[in-house]
């Protein structure tokens, strides 16, 4: 008998299909797809109001669809709750904490709520991940906001969850926390769970994840790589964005040589020895660029491609109106 071995296909972390939420005649999801495989970090983004929380607390089990297909893990959310609810860690923004309850009084409560064996070593062990070890035996209330946002992620990984739903996790912390919550979520993925995050502190969310989504009024408008969401949400103009910096004045006319090349446009000045301005050419067109400019004489100091950050392309997403480029959210 000739055995035919089938390699096992593992399901996304995160799959969700045609989700709508509504509240009342309110559509604060509108047919979201999104998914999302093991071992990832993704982060959501948006204006206020684009639906990330509620797409947060469906994925939680917290609200019930209007319609659609959620499933974490090969789960079906509706069908198992409780099993979906076993696989998951849920961070809501601005979660409270007990006053009356020390931190590891908190911790213990819950994790013995999760059946986590041992769990006092357990609670030890998630206070050392989110540097709260010193912390132990003071009362909840006494903890600063960005103390108690370390908190609330300690909690939520006391049963190891598979699936972390994180809205506004870094709410509140320094930035010696902000980098600490960085390194967690990338141990945590490391350790085979899957992290999907909302955060307003964008240049957080860019180093942080390994794929994005950008949601407005309740769509996905644009998901992937950050350089895939900048090239279906960032700068309307297709040209290069390069800015340049020089050693010195030395009287040369900088503004006249550059205006003399070939496929320079929009030159502005940002100051006495720095200028930026599109370009359009390929990558070797640059590289050319720079040889013709040092041989004009320029003494150029710096010579950089500028990129649009995050915090632009959600300015340009909430600004503008019903952006028709809505693109699926596949990966």
């Amino acid at each position: 008998m000739i055995r035919v071995m089938v390699a096992e296909i593992t399901p996304p972390a995160i799959d969700i299909r045609e989700l709508r939420v509504d509240y009342g005649n309110f559509v604060a999801v509108q047919d979201l797809s999104l998914t999302v495989p093991a071992g990832e970090i993704f982060g959501l983004v948006g204006p206020n109001g684009a639906g990330k929380t509620s797409t947060f607390k469906v994925l939680a089990t917290l609200a019930e669809p209007t319609y659609g297909d959620v499933s974490l893990c090969g789960v079906d959310i509706r069908e198992k709750p409780e099993e979906a609810r076993r696989l998951l860690g849920y961070m809501p923004d601005l979660a409270p904490v007990p006053s009356d309850l020390k931190v590891w009084e908190f911790l213990d409560m819950f994790a013995t709520c999760h059946g986590v064996p041992n769990p006092r070593r357990r609670v030890v062990e998630c206070l050392e991940k989110v540097q709260l070890t010193d912390k132990a035996d003071v009362f909840c209330k006494s903890l600063s906001r960005g103390m108690t946002q370390r908190l609330v992620l300690a909690k939520t990984l006391l049963h190891r969850p598979r699936v972390l739903i994180l809205d506004e996790p870094a709410s509140g912390m320094d930035p010696l926390s902000r980098l600490g919550l960085r390194e967690t979520l990338r141990e945590l993925v490391v350790d085979g769970s899957t992290v999907i995050v909302s955060s307003h502190i964008l240049t957080e969310l860019s180093e942080m994840c390994t794929t994005l989504g950008i949601m407005k009024h309740g769509r996905m408008l644009a998901s992937g790589t950050a350089d895939e969401i900048r090239a279906v949400v960032g700068s309307d103009s297709t040209n290069r964005h390069l800015s340049l910096t020089l050693a010195a004045d030395k009287g040369v006319d900088a503004a006249s040589i550059l205006n003399a090349q070939n496929g320079i446009l929009n030159l502005k000045a940002e100051g006495p020895r720095r200028l930026s301005f599109e370009f359009d050419g390929t990558e070797d067109d640059q590289a050319a660029l720079l040889v013709r400019l040092i041989q004009a004489g320029l003494p150029i100091a710096t010579f950089e491609e500028r990129k649009t950050s995050f915090e632009d392309m959600l300015i340009k997403v909430a600004r503008d109106g019903n952006d028709p480029r809505v693109v699926p959210a596949e990966r």
